[in-house]
């Protein structure tokens, strides 16, 4: 048995590669240009996990695989080796958040942790967005404010188009000749971070932006 080694954004893009090829054989293309297509997919899943073992590579190769029912099955055989989100305790998040002595905490206890590429929740009372996610193996986490928006727009973390808000966080940057120096980040995010989690397929924009609000 191997070891958990596919993160949730991972499996989110051999999904939308998954798509890519089957809507390309709906389009009735040459066999060549489909093959192109099923070779190019293929090597791009195979560079997620650069350091994976032969039979790591083995069980993500989608080379052969023809009809939907193999697709699904390929994806439901990954899925038993998604690396869930470090547990996070109560605890652990109010070390995170000192300055927020009224924070409110999601319930852990319902949030699959197999489905998340970062933690987040909103506390709509004081129009705030809370996220958690591991930086360069520890865990981190900002403090937003969230003001909803009455439309649809692309979300900076997942590229998603669909209900977002805007946030904005003060960085922890400074300036030694201005002590009263500060930098503002906003972006649109989605809404719903379990739906963004679904969606999200890179972590880099999400990881600048994390960087840059912790002065990294």
């Amino acid at each position: 048995m191997t070891e958990k080694f596919i993160k949730n954004e991972q499996l989110n893009f051999i999904k939308t590669q998954i798509t890519l090829i089957k809507d390309s054989v709906r389009k009735n293309l040459p066999p060549t240009v489909l093959a192109a297509v099923i070779d190019l997919a293929n090597a791009k899943i195979l560079d997620l996990i650069p350091n994976a073992s032969l039979d790591q590579q083995k069980m993500l190769d989608l080379s052969k695989l023809k009809s939907d029912d193999e697709y699904e099955q390929y994806v439901q055989r990954l899925s038993d080796f998604l690396r869930p989100f470090p547990r996070v305790t109560e605890q652990q998040l109010k070390k995170m958040f000192p300055k927020n002595k009224k924070l409110k905490l999601p319930d852990l206890s319902q949030i699959d942790h197999s489905q998340l590429t970062y933690l987040s929740w909103n506390d709509l009372g004081s129009n705030k967005k809370f996220i958690v996610y591991e930086l360069e193996g520890t865990m981190a986490g900002i403090e937003c404010k969230l003001t909803p928006t009455s439309k649809k727009n692309i979300c900076s973390f997942c590229n998603g188009f669909g209900e977002v808000a805007y946030f904005s966080t003060v960085t922890k940057a400074k300036k030694s000749k201005n002590p009263d120096y500060y930098k503002a980040i906003g972006n649109l995010i989605c809404t719903d971070s379990s739906e963004c989690n679904k969606k999200i397929t890179n972590v880099e924009y999400l990881t600048t932006f994390l960087k840059d609000s912790l002065g990294m």
